[in-house]
């Protein structure tokens, strides 16, 4: 069940991620004025484990007078704060829960209480009108800070390179809070770094605090030197019959204990990924964005080594063995600048 309210609750704003269930029972939108309409909407702990958005809004509001500072907000501020039970224990999402942002309409996926649950914020949301969406996540691997969008639009690719040059464009998966919000709005995710950073916390607190300064959205094009745009063509993932770990033996597969470094570098063609257990095959799925089983475009066996059979640019690769069983792998990238036109 959704709760939703016109104020903020008292000390909630005072709680760190893993203490918001001693004021909420669950899933909040609270919606706060502000001298403009439409209200910006933003999204925080969507991943249990992915606090820096909702540090950022802590921050944020302080000096804004929901917090009892000295100014009004700029402009109304509609705030999502997500799974509050898988934060309390540092989780993406607990086990038997759907991932929180992969529930949101038009995804064809079956519907449980999480799904009518985003169907709710977003009806509500599409009611009241909106002015852009911004959905604020960390990664778990090392990443630079980078910013995500559904529609190559220059609205959405100026809001975008208000965080970083770097942006990614992408298709799949589906269910996410910026793809339907974008039917709505200019919307963009932005992924902030690692959890416990404060740097990532100024970064997205500033970022919103701009959106919420912003009166329009830009229209021009993106000038070529302010960004570097490329494009998710596959997601990777371990199959669960695979066991896998990181310079162990006795796994299908063993990664490298830094693979994670290769996050954002464009790899040549015959880097070793890892070693595998003879007779296992790949050992890994890529699926491109329409489904499609591309594995063996992507990778090959060169005795028992597991090397780029093209070159790519990984992201999201990460350390974390439950992320990795929870979601994926990876995301493998092409640069798109090409389309920036």
């Amino acid at each position: 069940m959704l709760l939703q309210l016109d104020h903020l609750p008292t000390g909630l704003l005072e709680l760190d991620a893993t203490r918001l269930g001693e004021v909420l029972d669950g899933p909040a939108l609270i919606h706060l004025p502000g001298r403009r309409e439409p209200n910006l909407f933003v999204s925080v702990l969507m991943h249990g484990n992915e606090t820096t958005g909702w540090d950022a809004v802590r921050q944020l509001l302080k000096r804004y007078r929901p917090r009892g500072g000295d100014y009004e907000l700029p402009r109304g501020l509609s705030l999502f704060i997500g799974n509050i039970t898988a934060a309390a224990v540092g989780l993406r999402h607990l086990d038997g829960q759907p991932d929180y942002n992969r529930v949101w309409p038009g995804c064809g996926s079956p519907e449980t209480p999480e799904h009518r649950m985003m169907q709710q914020v977003h009806e509500s949301m599409r009611v009241r009108g909106v002015f852009a969406s911004v959905d604020v996540h960390n990664n778990t691997g090392f990443n630079p800070h980078y910013a995500c969008v559904n529609i190559l639009d220059n609205r959405f690719l100026h809001l975008a390179t208000m965080f970083s040059r770097t942006v990614v464009y992408f298709i799949r998966p589906c269910g996410v809070q910026s793809m339907v919000m974008a039917k709505l709005c200019p919307a963009v995710t932005l992924e902030c770094g690692q959890v416990g950073q404060a740097y990532s916390v100024e970064h997205a607190r500033n970022y919103l605090d701009a959106c919420l300064h912003l009166s329009e959205h830009p229209t021009h094009v993106v000038a070529h030197q302010d960004i570097e745009l490329f494009h998710t063509v596959a997601i990777v993932k371990v199959p669960q019959r695979f066991s896998f770990g990181h310079c162990v033996s006795d796994v299908d597969i063993c990664f490298a204990d830094d693979l994670d470094h290769f996050n954002f570098r464009e790899l040549p063609r015959g880097t070793v990924l890892g070693c595998l257990r003879p007779g296992i095959g790949l050992g890994l799925v890529a699926t491109d964005e329409h489904g499609v089983d591309v594995s063996e475009r992507y990778f090959e066996l060169e005795e028992d080594e597991l090397r780029l059979r093209i070159p790519v640019m990984p992201s999201m690769l990460t350390l974390d063995h439950k992320v990795v069983r929870q979601d994926c792998l990876c995301y493998l990238m092409e640069r798109y600048d090409d389309h920036l036109e």
